[in-house]
């Protein structure tokens, strides 16, 4: 049997998203296998975040700066902003390097079933920053489920009014998919969205 203290960390380990209870074991023990090296390197990051993570003022992302590595860039398309649910969203985008603007994080989706109602997400300062002019595109990035559509819809009626041009992130066929294994509604989706080929 470990320590109390091990059976603590482990503990703390496993309520992180994809870590189970034996995974958090197993890291465990390879970080007290190298305490010397690894363990005292992950204190010592965690420790910096902890005092300098601050949540960006302009778009809600998480990051040690306000405003954030992004919002600061001036190499950034400042005239269009990718709206996105979590933060989580936004590094993934960010991560592709396809995208140039800036982004905004809502923070959530509309949900009835959870109770989020649009008061509970970041719009206001959606609405605000559309408000201030220089922004000619909003793509709204939600995720492909019936809250993330709801939500973007919920937004392009709240933006309609401003001199944006709203378009969302294109859904269907993944790369690579093959069609007897995709859901009703990613085929019609697909269908949906066709273009010419030529």
């Amino acid at each position: 049997m470990a320590s109390q203290e091990i059976e603590t960390l482990a503990s703390a380990l496993a309520r992180l998203p994809g870590l189970g209870p034996r995974s958090a074991r197993r890291a465990v023990l390879w970080l007290v296998k190298r305490r010397e090296t690894a363990l005292v390197q992950l204190l010592d990051a965690l420790e910096k975040v902890r005092d300098r993570l601050v949540e960006c003022e302009t778009c809600g992302n998480v990051d040690t700066q306000n405003p954030c590595g992004i919002c600061a860039d001036s190499r950034r398309d400042q005239t269009s902003i990718c709206v996105v649910e979590d933060v989580a969203d936004l590094w993934a985008l960010d991560r592709a390097k396809l995208f140039t603007g800036r982004y905004h994080v809502l923070g959530g989706k509309l949900s009835a079933m959870e109770g989020v109602r649009p008061e509970d997400l970041n719009i206001g300062a959606l609405l605000d920053r559309a408000a201030a002019g220089g922004i000619d595109e909003i793509v709204l990035a939600m995720n492909a489920t019936l809250e993330g559509q709801t939500t973007a819809h919920y937004l392009a009626e709240r933006l309609e009014n401003y001199p944006v041009r709203i378009t969302q992130l294109a859904h269907g066929l993944p790369v690579g998919g093959e069609l007897d294994y995709l859901d009703e509604g990613t085929l019609a989706q697909a269908l949906r969205a066709r273009k010419p080929m030529v």
